[in-house]
């Protein structure tokens, strides 16, 4: 099992930017990190990001805890407590990955999965020791957004969990304990629930991408950096919400399908900034300016609910 962070040794399997910032949220709490990078060019970027993002946190003396390979072999594995998966979003990729994992890591050390969207018994699916697989899944940017998902398979032991939630709070993280396998975990499912309607209300001509942006981030959604759903039904009152949920409810979109605002973009082949339109239109100066924004916006978020998280020793 997991112990402290200075007790414990995290191998990442992948080096872009998430794998990256995943490393960085361990070393931070004083984990010994090895990410395992196999593109060359990737590689050798990440010394240099580890320096800023650590010195970012405020953590530059635990720099020293981070280190890169280029292969699974170069690891020593005979010590290594905890592997984080962090590769391209592909089942086989996944499974081809933790069939390896099985064979190298000591039969005590937990196997975690950064997947988004696959649960993890499909990802563990065939493997000799599914009680150590689990689920760990991190929000963009990691070493931002404090909440982390802990997901459990159908044979996770439940000793893996606790032990993996126990040293994600140490790292300064907010652990969410997900105890069921399905797809989209807690917060994906929450996600799409609000997009499926909000996009629904953009095709029925209701309000357009750019009202929908608003009324969350300039309504209900700020709130939501002082207090979840159930803790403002505390703040308005239980009794209201069921009378308001009386009304609202059956008319909520209830479709097994995407909305057609979403779909014809992809169709058209406009993805959003990587393509430069999606449902805004984007350049190299706005892309940039935008995510200087969102970047700095998430930091100041952060400094109000600091108080609030774990302490990091």
């Amino acid at each position: 099992m997991l112990f402290t962070p200075a007790e414990t040794k995290v191998v990442v399997v992948g080096g872009g930017t998430m794998g990256a910032d995943v490393a960085a949220v361990c070393a931070r709490g004083g984990c010994a990190v090895q990410v395992v990078e196999p593109t060359t060019e990737r590689r050798a970027l990440l010394p240099d990001y580890f320096v800023n993002t650590m010195t970012e946190l405020g953590y530059e003396s635990r720099i020293h805890l981070l280190s890169v390979a280029g292969t699974l072999e170069e690891v020593d594995w005979s010590d290594i407590d905890l592997v984080i998966e962090c590769v391209p979003e592909r089942l086989d990729i996944k499974r081809e990955l933790f069939a390896k994992l099985e064979k190298y890591a000591k039969p005590e050390a937990v196997l975690a999965s950064n997947s988004t969207s696959f649960p993890i018994s499909q990802i563990a699916e065939g493997l000799k020791t599914p009680a150590r697989m689990i689920g760990l899944h991190f929000f963009m940017p990691a070493h931002l957004i404090p909440c982390v998902e802990v997901i459990y398979g159908a044979k996770t032991s439940p000793m893996v969990g606790d032990s993996l939630t126990r040293l994600m709070t140490a790292c300064g993280m907010v652990p969410v304990t997900v105890k069921k396998d399905l797809p989209g975990f807690l917060a994906n499912r929450l996600q799409h629930a609000l997009s499926r309607e909000a996009f629904a209300m953009v095709d029925a001509g209701i309000c357009t991408p750019e009202d929908i942006d608003k009324a969350v981030r300039y309504g209900f959604g700020f709130r939501y950096i002082a207090a979840g759903p159930a803790m403002q039904r505390d703040h308005a009152g239980l009794e209201i919400h069921a009378a308001g949920g009386t009304t609202i409810y059956p008319t909520l979109n209830n479709s097994a399908t995407i909305a057609k605002c979403l779909s014809d973009r992809v169709e058209s082949g406009k993805f959003g900034m990587k393509t430069g339109e999606g449902f805004y239109s984007w350049t190299s100066e706005s892309i940039k300016a935008e995510r200087e924004r969102y970047q700095d916006a998430l930091r100041e978020g952060l400094k109000i609910i600091q108080k609030e998280l774990p302490k990091i020793k």
